[in-house]
């Protein structure tokens, strides 16, 4: 056989070779891995995801955390697009919720309070007067439990699941949920929400996980192109608490509706802009709640990364990573302000204190159900 025959031949074999690797691996399921333990020397745990295709999601138990997301661009080069931490210990004080899963209400309430059936219900306030994320000790600084399952047609999956006690950070009911991470062959990291209460309770759950398609420590994200299909957005007041008003983004810095790259409007002479430090709001996606259906695109064009976002929920959060400020992160990286930008699938901020809002009480015998997928790719070079 000539030589370049022979050649050819060979690299053809390890290339089927290869994928009969990864896709063995795929069909295993999930793969563990200590992780070092809680404060309270509880043992955490991260598990590996992977596909055939070479795409690997890291989760921890610590906060149903995604600690790493490796994706190749357009040349093949694999790179970790998440922010966050080389090691449990940063992820155990407080940090800018690299990846967790938040809740028990995901973004803000005001002061810190609401009315549910007549009865107030004081919260745990951790952003001056309000309530963020959780409160103190929030989903995100607790130890979930896992249940890896085998990798099938639809991709290897993790479920993770947190009991959170009546009265946990204000909340009224006892609250099991559930977080289910599962990777799917066509690159698409999906997480399915569930959740039930034993008394009338609000609930909000989404992923924090920060996304730098370049690359998790290459720099700001400034240069990215998004499009969010939103023709509102719901404006704040200084406390970034939403006014109650559904505004068009039309004619404002916060139209997204064609790809636009995020630096371009994010220090505009605008109050909104003003009051966020840059992008810090929730749009109101486009078609029916409940239905899944796409609504946001994003696109490193130097690296060609692309990330489509897919979910049930009636609004995002596009946070611009404006209060990021020298945290050092995996790998030596140092996270400078815009370092990476979050896109939180939610229920709109403040909605139990906003009648018109969508609702998000969950009742006895109700079953709170969201889905959200970030769907990665490739877009060629123009």
């Amino acid at each position: 056989m000539p030589r370049l025959l022979l050649l050819a031949a060979l690299t053809a074999m390890s290339a089927l070779q290869a994928g009969v690797v990864l896709n063995a691996q795929a069909a295993q399921g999930p793969t563990m891995t200590p992780f070092g333990k809680t404060q309270e020397g509880q043992p955490v745990e991260r598990y590996t995801l992977r596909n055939a295709s070479g795409m690997e999601v890291d989760v921890s138990t610590w906060g149903a955390t995604v600690t790493r997301i490796a994706v190749p661009d357009r040349n093949g080069k694999i790179a970790d697009v998440a922010l966050g931490f080389d090691t449990i210990d940063g992820y155990l004080t407080r940090h800018p919720y690299f990846g967790s899963t938040i809740g028990r209400y995901g973004n803000r309430i005001g002061k810190g309070r609401f009315t549910l059936n007549g009865v107030e219900y004081k919260l745990a306030t951790n952003n001056d007067a309000n309530h963020l994320h959780g409160g103190v000790r929030g989903f995100d600084m607790r130890l979930w439990k896992a249940r890896p399952v085998s990798g099938g047609a639809d991709g290897q999956s993790l479920e993770l699941t947190y009991v959170s006690a009546d009265g946990e950070e204000g909340y009224p009911g006892k609250l099991t949920a559930i977080v289910t991470y599962t990777l799917t062959p066509k690159n698409a990291l999906r997480i399915d929400y569930r959740a039930t209460t034993d008394k009338d309770t609000v609930v909000n759950l989404t992923n924090h996980s920060y996304f730098n398609l370049a690359g998790h420590g290459s720099g700001d994200i400034l240069g990215h192109e998004l499009r969010l299909d939103a023709d509102r957005f719901t404006p704040v007041d200084k406390g970034l608490i939403p006014t109650g008003e559904l505004k068009p983004v039309a004619g404002t810095p916060f139209d997204f509706r064609k790809p636009t790259a995020i630096g371009a409007r994010i220090d505009a002479d605008d109050e909104q802009i003003r009051f966020g430090g840059g992008y810090d709001h929730n749009w109101v996606l486009n078609g029916e709640m409940g239905k899944m259906r796409h609504v946001a695109r994003l696109v490193d064009p130097k690296s060609g990364r692309a990330m489509d976002v897919r979910t049930t929920e009636p609004g995002v959060q596009f946070y611009s990573g404006n209060f990021l400020d020298g945290v050092k992160g995996k790998d030596g990286a140092v996270y400078q302000k815009r370092a990476g930008l979050c896109l939180e699938t939610q229920h709109y901020p403040d909605s139990p204190n906003k009648p018109s809002f969508p609702s998000t009480v969950l009742k006895p015998g109700q079953e709170y159900r969201t889905t959200t997928e970030y769907v990665f790719g490739i877009e060629k070079a123009k």
